[in-house]
């Protein structure tokens, strides 16, 4: 798919389509109005007759239209005017996209990007643009043996500006939309894939991979001995009732300035989860195949921050390892000793995610980060507090915090900001250990986080709980490659105030 940026009349395009906006009440956008002008009112009197309102998701094909060089003309319905939003545009661009797939358009020009969105400008519009158009004709269907492939699919997106004055802003936008894309891309396909694929050794040869893809990521991979010898006596836990031995990947991009801190990702890699002897219900299960979208999130930031070449220092580390029952599997009541030294009363087999979180912490204290941010599918309250729109962020730093939350909304790839209050912290209490695992049903994605702060005390922190975002349902099902966006905006903001 490539996209380009041109500047030019809407009347004067050759193409197989033009793209331009439609408001509520058959109301012509400045670009329609152009065409309509041109064609002799030819839009105003297909509108008039009853073609389309103008509401969201309404679309309309035009062949042929009077006067007007290209061979046809998408209408695209943007809503009302002066309420056209974030949600809307993406979806708006969404569907021209799809629409355009769907007809056998190989090449088009999209005015959409020139359309007002509340608290927008271009470079904005443009990398949305390119982001939902590749969200719109993803697809995932390796494992298929019939794939549903488009007889004549897009292939060439145009995208509009005003002037040649703004075209360098514009380009830089192009390319950022297209390396997120191939980010999220990476992560979804990652998280897509079955558990008996997407194994540990599976997502550390992807790792490594990348590695060779870009020259500027140094790719570590740490096994299970490696693991004992530093103490990682809770990440091992996890992994003893399983076949597939354990891995902790750890990929180094070091092009910033040298001695600078930096930034560390650390990503929960569990690429299948059963919940280990607190099993968890049949219904549903296989969707814990995407327990390691953590991981594959930042994996893809990776491959989205080495594509743009940004000129910081990033870590990025996944814990990947499996949680099924077995006879060596942790137990309920089991305790072990992190690689911090603390101990754990593991009350709740099914708690692992911040068993293995716990230690990978720990071991990145010796980049000595000048900001940490693990991303995990850690807790089925999140989803429950926070539904399927926003992920929950917790930290121990609120600048980091505030950084985070305004990527999202830059990004629309949205945060909401949770408490860490240390009253929360007195229902990790346990008799035997340093701590319990679990802290009950109450405020459960709130004393997740807290276990995981016992351990981020020596930097500036903060924890995504992306269960609630990281794959949808229904018939929709699969990865979203969430939080890509917003984490590649957060260092995007990095490399800026450098």
């Amino acid at each position: 798919m490539q996209f380009t940026v041109k500047s030019g009349d809407p009347e004067k395009q050759r193409s197989s389509c033009i793209v331009v906006g439609i408001h509520e009440s058959r109301r012509l956008t400045e670009h329609a109005k152009r065409l309509d002008l041109v064609s002799k009112g030819y839009i105003s009197d297909v509108l008039r007759k009853g073609g389309i309102e103008g509401k969201p998701g309404q679309v309309l094909m035009l062949h042929r239209v009077p006067n007007v060089p290209s061979e046809r003309v998408l209408l695209a319905g943007c809503g009302r005017e002066r309420d056209l939003s974030d949600a809307q545009f993406v979806r708006l661009s969404a569907t021209a996209a799809q629409t355009l797939n769907d007809m056998g358009v190989v090449d088009a020009v999209t005015y959409l990007p020139e359309l007002h969105v509340r608290g927008r400008e271009l470079p904005w519009l443009i990398r949305k643009t390119v982001e939902s158009t590749r969200e719109a004709l993803y697809r995932f269907d390796q494992l298929k043996s019939k794939k549903d492939v488009a007889r004549r699919p897009l292939k060439r997106l145009t995208l509009s500006i005003p002037n040649r004055k703004v075209m360098p802003d514009a380009n830089r936008a192009v390319a950022e939309g297209i390396a997120i894309a191939n980010g999220v891309e990476l992560a979804k396909n990652l998280g897509n894939l079955p558990g008996n694929i997407c194994t540990p050794t599976y997502l550390a040869d992807q790792a490594i991979a990348l590695g060779k893809e870009f020259k500027s990521i140094k790719t570590h991979i740490l096994n299970e001995s490696e693991m004992k010898k530093l103490g990682m006596g809770s990440l091992l836990s996890v992994a003893k009732g399983s076949r597939q031995p354990p891995k902790l990947i750890v990929l180094e991009y070091f092009q910033g300035k040298k001695g600078d801190a930096p930034v560390a990702l650390v990503g929960k890699g569990l690429t299948f989860d059963a919940g280990g002897i607190s099993i968890k219900p049949s219904a549903d299960m296989d969707q814990m195949k995407f327990d390691m979208c953590g991981g594959a999130s930042v994996i893809g930031t990776l491959r989205a921050v080495a594509e743009l070449k940004l000129p910081i220092n990033l870590v990025g580390a996944v814990p990947a390892s499996e949680n099924l029952p077995d006879g060596a599997a942790n137990k309920p009541g089991d305790i072990v000793t992190s690689m911090s030294g603390q101990t754990i009363e593991i009350l709740n087999t099914d708690a692992e995610g911040r068993l293995i979180l716990c230690d990978t912490l720990t071991y990145v204290e010796r980049y000595n980060p000048r900001a940490v941010i693990d991303i995990a599918t850690l807790t089925g309250a999140c989803v429950i507090a926070l539904g399927k729109h926003a992920s929950a962020v917790f930290g121990n730093h609120h600048p980091l915090v505030h950084e985070l939350l305004n990527a999202g909304k830059h990004s629309y790839d949205r945060a909401w900001e949770m408490p860490l209050w240390d009253e929360y912290q007195d229902q990790l209490k346990s008799n035997f250990a340093d701590m319990a695992n679990i802290g009950g049903r109450d405020g459960g994605a709130i004393t997740a986080a807290c276990f995981l702060s016992r351990f981020a005390k020596k930097f500036h922190w903060a924890h995504l709980d992306i269960a609630g975002t990281a794959w949808r349902t229904g018939s929709d099902k699969g990865a979203t490659g969430r939080p890509v966006p917003l984490l590649t905006q957060y260092l995007l903001d990095v490399a800026s105030s450098k």
